[in-house]
């Protein structure tokens, strides 16, 4: 059942990735299809994991492959929450493409046949996979979102005409709104650490992903001092958001190299 789901949801994402770069180029229906295309793939991905949580003995989203499926549906998840309003449509661009590939990937590599036969308790798996994955998902949105920022202000420099073409938010928004995630992702990333700390009092070693998180959520906190305590805006903080984001890149190989086993 699982893996009937998967072909539908990766062909919604596809075909939203594809009807956005059509709205870039010529704005008007192909924008409402490629809406579409990201509520319908979302609400069948959301099918695929209740039906593996269905038949999982544990949490089912226990390896690398696994956790990959599970991060593209809380991307595409927080970028519903407004990214399907018109004026974010070039978001879409960014974060629809990603999601599709990724999710090929997961497929490619197991994620969407997980067991949950982890050695780890299914409660601990929710509050530090769940959790972590979560904060990263909103860091991702967070990352698209100073990208926009960056190719707007870019082109408003040159004054381009492309951007006239577009019903784009405005750059005070676009920071805002990235600044903002970043503020309510971190927390989440938090509790999440804070479940896998624990974990490491009875006996766990340190390896080399803690690290990379310790120092994704040191940039990120730098971020947020800098950006609402030291006054820190435009493109300093739009390519710092950038900065964290290649960290949450890095974690996710870790991830791959074994960070489950």
């Amino acid at each position: 059942m699982a893996e009937l789901l998967f072909w539908p949801a990766l062909l919604a994402y596809g075909e939203a990735a594809v009807a956005y770069a059509g709205d870039a180029r010529r704005p008007g229906s192909m924008g409402r299809l490629a809406t579409w295309g990201v509520r319908i793939g979302w609400l069948v991905q959301t099918a695929l994991l209740v039906a593996q949580a269905a038949r999982a003995d544990g949490f089912p989203w226990d390896t690398w492959a696994g956790s990959l499926n599970l991060f593209v549906w809380l991307v595409v998840g927080a970028y519903l929450i407004w990214g399907c309003k018109p004026r974010f449509r070039l978001l879409g661009l960014v974060v629809m493409p990603l999601a599709a590939l990724l999710l090929a990937i997961s497929y490619a590599a197991g994620g969407v046949g997980g067991s949950g036969t982890s050695g780890y308790s299914t409660l601990f798996l929710v509050g530090h996979v769940g959790l972590v994955l979560a904060g990263f998902a909103g860091l991702t949105l967070a990352a698209a979102l100073a990208l926009l920022y960056l190719w707007q202000e870019r082109e408003l420099k040159r004054r381009s005409s492309t951007v006239l073409r577009f019903r784009a938010p405005s750059l005070v928004t676009l920071e805002s709104l990235f600044g903002r995630t970043v503020a309510y992702s971190l927390p989440v990333l938090t509790i999440g650490m804070a479940a896998g700390f624990a974990r490491l009092r009875h006996g766990s070693q340190l390896d080399p992903l803690i690290v990379l998180t310790v120092l994704t959520w040191a940039v990120y906190g730098a971020f947020l001092v800098l950006r609402f305590g030291a006054g820190w805006h435009g493109r300093r903080a739009a390519y710092m958001t950038l900065a964290g984001f290649a960290l949450v890149v890095a974690m996710q190989l870790s991830l791959h190299m074994g960070h489950f086993a």
